[in-house]
This record gives C-alpha cells, structure tokens and sequence, in this order.
C-alpha cells in the first residue's frame, strides 16, 4: 500500500513539470519572427558571406582544401550556431550556442589573420574582414549580455 501511494505520488510530480510530455507549452508562434530578425544573426551572416566572395576565392589553389575549408566551415558555424540557439526553447540553451557562435567568430579572425600573414590577402582585405568580425562579436556579445540580464530578472521584455 505504502509503495503504491509513493508511486502515484512520484507520477503526479513528474506529471505537473511536464516530464512525461517532451512537447513545449502552448506559446504563440510569430512568423514575422526567427532568427533571421535578429541583428546579430544578420551580422554574422554579412561576415560568411564577405569570407565566401571575397577571401575565398582568392587563396591559392593549394589553400582551397585546407585553409579555405576553415574559413568557410568556421563562417557557417556562426550562423548555423546562433540559428540552432535561438530555436532553442530555454534561454540557457540558447546562450550556449551563442557562445559557440562567438568562438567560431574568434577561429575566422585567426584564419583572417594567418591569410594576411602568408599574404594570401592583402591589408586592406585584411581591415574590411576584421571590421566584420569586430561588429559581428560586439552585437553577439551585446545580445548575450541582454539575454544574461533578462535571466536575472532585471530585463522586462
């Protein structure tokens, strides 16, 4: 008897937070809304794609396999990873993924740097890339910082 009532106790709980029911709660969806609005997302993607026309292209043909499958890897990581944290459903998992978007950020600055160091890119390339990289990570790192805060409490949205 005694088993049976801390079963059907141990149920209850599980079932009142949810744990046998893997769906989220009932949130409104807006279309108009993905990550795709978001300013950070919009950024890194300015970042991939400046890599993929304008870095690229011009590394040496022996470049294209190693060096380049880094650069363009890395840039795809930024984006993929802030899409994948913003689909996330808690916040603390969303961040995680953010993070791993700002050190995809730091890997394209030092290829970035190792490209004008073996000049396979000349300083100005070099300049206009950092300058995306830069803006890219100061608007990401803006956008964990706000969503910190607003795990803290001290952010109403």
């Amino acid at each position: 008897m005694l088993e049976s009532a801390v079963l059907f106790l141990l149920h209850s709980i599980l079932a009142r937070y949810n744990v046998f029911c893997m769906t989220q709660p009932d949130i409104e969806y807006n279309s108009s809304k993905d990550f795709t609005t978001l300013e950070a997302w919009r950024k890194a993607r300015t970042l991939k794609l400046f890599c993929y026309r304008e870095i690229i292209p011009i590394l040496p043909r022996e470049e294209r396999y190693s060096l380049g499958v880094q650069v363009r890897r890395a840039g795809i990581s930024v984006t993929a990873n802030i899409s994948e944290g913003y689909g996330r459903y808690y916040r603390g998992d969303g961040i995680h993924f953010y993070r791993i978007a700002r050190g995809s950020i730091y890997e394209l600055k030092d290829h970035i740097t190792t490209c004008l160091d073996l000049n396979f890119i000349d300083k100005d390339l070099f300049d206009r890339g950092i300058i995306l990289i830069e803006d890219a990570k100061k608007t990401l790192n803006g956008y964990i910082k706000f969503l910190n805060k607003k795990d803290k409490g001290s952010v109403t949205a």
